[in-house]
């Protein structure tokens, strides 16, 4: 295990100046590795006029060009690998639904690397050697299962490795096994509390006492709604497969944004449109550059992703920066009449709401020349059909008058909104096709 990625409380303190200089140091070797081995940043820096050499403090990274997903999906399978495929000892890849499928790839050393990332991270969000961790997280191609389940091994604790579905059995494993920390999507953590209630198991008074959530954005208000029904103190832990996965940055005990591990990744905010850096603090697509991975190295990669920084010191002690929460994605903003709106406010305004279960679903459809949003979300119980329609009544003022976009509302039956097994898909999009 390499010790300085797992539990390096030096590192998680270390002064901004020297944690400054680290990075420096780790940043000329990543693009150094980068434009020796892969042809594509050869070819970018080339046109951005530019060479390793160029960069003499972190603020010379800006002068550097950025990677997108697309530079993925155009050199697939292995041509953004920095080391011969024979040197990889796995490989990652998303679904490709939309297209040919990114690839991403980890040597014995990243694997290393991520585990004990993921082990320092998991400790920050309070869990304990000798936790029982039931890590509901997809097992496969997706990095959040195998991502979790080698940091849980390294940390010392126990793993169940039960990925999604089959939720009656995991409930029956999470009460059998005692588990004390839940992994999962939140929507999928959601799901299994509301199987529970139905079976007439109360999660909330067992050994539970961990939940670390992430693979999706979520709310405040689903915090709360899974705190209380759940019995637990939720984390939300942040990470992209292009980057690493899991592990990336990860919230402590006090819940006020997440710690990135700087030792391992450089953060910027930018501007989405002028993609000009932002002020910290400002809101705007985050941007991080691997400093620590040899097989997949990634320079200045657009996460799309709109969140803040800040560096005000934390009440734990870390010094890294953290990550506010991520409130949606450039690509999942809906623009409605004018006005944007992510999925997370939707939510927000729904989760909580007298009489409405947190399940919702977004269709959104072409009406004329305008967009339409319907915000299908579900009664907690059964009700007439004149009830519903008073309550839905009820939520689109509140929409409304919360986030300033018209909308219709559907209320349904309960059960009759699809429940997560993984990531929550929540926007049908109609307009496509």
């Amino acid at each position: 295990m390499t010790d300085s990625f797992m539990f390096a409380p030096e590192i998680e303190r270390l002064d901004r100046p020297s944690l400054r200089a680290l990075q420096l140091d780790r940043l000329k070797v990543t693009l150094a590795r980068a434009y020796a081995n892969v042809p594509h940043y050869r070819r970018a820096f080339a046109m951005a006029g530019v060479t390793p050499d160029d960069l003499t403090s972190l603020a010379d990274l800006r002068r550097f060009p950025f990677t997108v997903k697309t530079d993925l999906r155009d050199n697939y399978p292995f041509g953004l690998f920095a080391v011969p495929r024979e040197q990889l000892v796995r490989l990652h890849a998303s679904s490709g639904t939309t297209g040919k499928p990114t690839v991403v790839g980890y040597t014995k050393a990243d694997i290393a690397t991520w585990s004990g990332l993921m082990a320092r991270s998991l400790a920050a969000a309070g869990v304990r050697p000798g936790d029982m961790v039931h890590n509901s997280y997809g097992y496969g191609l997706f990095t959040g299962g195998l991502g979790f389940h080698y940091g849980v091994e390294a940390l010392g604790a126990t793993v169940t490795p039960m990925s999604g579905g089959q939720t009656e059995r995991q409930i029956a494993l999470i009460q059998d096994f005692g588990a004390t920390v839940l992994a999962a999507t939140p929507s999928y953590a959601l799901n299994l509390v509301e199987m529970a209630e139905q079976m007439g198991i109360d999660l909330a008074n067992g050994p539970l006492r961990v939940g670390v959530f992430g693979a999706e954005p979520w709310s405040e208000t689903m915090r709360a709604e899974l705190d209380r029904r759940l019995g637990i103190k939720a984390a939300d832990m942040y990470g992209l497969s292009e980057i690493m996965g899991p592990g990336v940055a990860i919230e402590c005990s006090a819940r006020v944004g997440l710690h990135g591990w700087e030792d391992a990744f450089l953060f910027e905010v930018v501007d989405p449109d002028t993609l000009e850096p932002v002020p910290m603090g400002e809101a705007g697509e985050l941007v991080i550059t691997t400093l620590a991975k040899e097989g997949l190295p990634m320079i200045r990669y657009r996460t799309r992703d709109i969140t803040r920084l800040t560096d005000e010191p934390c009440s734990c002690g870390r010094s890294h920066v953290r990550i506010l929460r991520v409130t949606g994605r450039n690509d999942d903003m809906l623009i409605i009449r004018g006005v944007n709106v992510y999925p997370s406010q939707i939510e927000s305004v729904l989760v909580g709401f007298p009489g409405i279960a947190p399940h919702y679903q977004l269709v959104v459809s072409r009406q004329g020349s305008m967009d339409h949003l319907t915000v299908e979300a579900e009664a907690v119980e059964n009700a007439t059909e004149e009830a519903r329609h008073l309550l839905a009544h009820q939520v689109r003022h509140h929409i409304k008058s919360m986030i300033g976009v018209s909308c219709e509302v559907l209320v349904r039956l309960p059960g009759e909104l699809p429940r997560s097994q993984g990531k929550a898909v929540r926007v049908r999009d109609l307009r496509k096709g």
